[in-house]
């Protein structure tokens, strides 16, 4: 039995923290784990800046409700459906995701919470548990399932590391340079490729 889990953002939607960074003109918001491996140390940042700027969960939603899947993802995610069991492994927000959920048909997803104040304030964030990603995947292993990760970031290179296969899927240079172990691609044609060479049932 084979598993396809993904990270969510910046592989099937836009990134979320970049959007709003772009909408509000807070530079230091389009920070991603692309660029600090350190997930507290990155939260931390976010949230401090949105308390110094008097920005809230009410003005996220309304740019994530502006947003799409990226081109192509819908039926990517369709077509790994029909060949795996899908579970997008993510470090973002039920509070975020639910919107971009229902444009790509509610895939599995398991990610983080967040603690909002009745203000809108958004005081602090829950993780599901630490490393979730990785361990979520050894915890599909210890269920017999074999594994196939792909993702684009510091906070999934554990998760490809952990997994049967890993694969790096628009990731930036300096993530492919550090993490030369797994294929890198940058469009769905050839994730598509590398998730068929990865599985023990090739198809015909």
């Amino acid at each position: 039995m084979e598993l396809a889990c993904l990270d969510l953002e910046g592989v099937l939607i836009p990134e979320i923290w970049i959007a709003f960074a772009e909408k509000t003109g807070i530079e230091e918001l389009k920070a991603t784990t692309r660029d600090i491996p350190d997930y507290d140390v990155l939260m931390q940042q976010r949230l401090r800046l949105l308390d110094e700027h008097g920005y809230g969960l009410p003005e996220i939603q309304e740019v994530i409700g502006t947003l799409d899947p990226l081109p192509g993802a819908a039926d990517f995610l369709n077509w790994l459906r029909e060949r795996f069991q899908v579970v997008i492994l993510s470090d973002t927000f039920y509070e975020f995701a639910m919107p971009l959920m229902k444009k790509l048909g509610y895939p599995t997803l398991l990610c983080h919470k967040l603690e909002v104040a009745e203000n809108g304030q958004i005081t602090d964030y829950l993780l599901r548990q630490r490393d979730p990603k990785r361990q979520s995947v050894r915890a599909f292993q210890l269920l017999n399932y074999r594994v196939i990760a792909a993702g684009d970031s510091y906070n999934d290179t554990t998760m490809l590391g952990q997994a049967e296969a890993g694969i790096l899927f628009h990731a930036p240079q300096n993530v492919i340079d550090e993490f030369p172990q797994f294929p890198a691609v940058h469009n769905f044609d050839d994730l598509r490729q590398e998730f068929l060479k990865a599985s023990a049932v090739h198809e015909a």
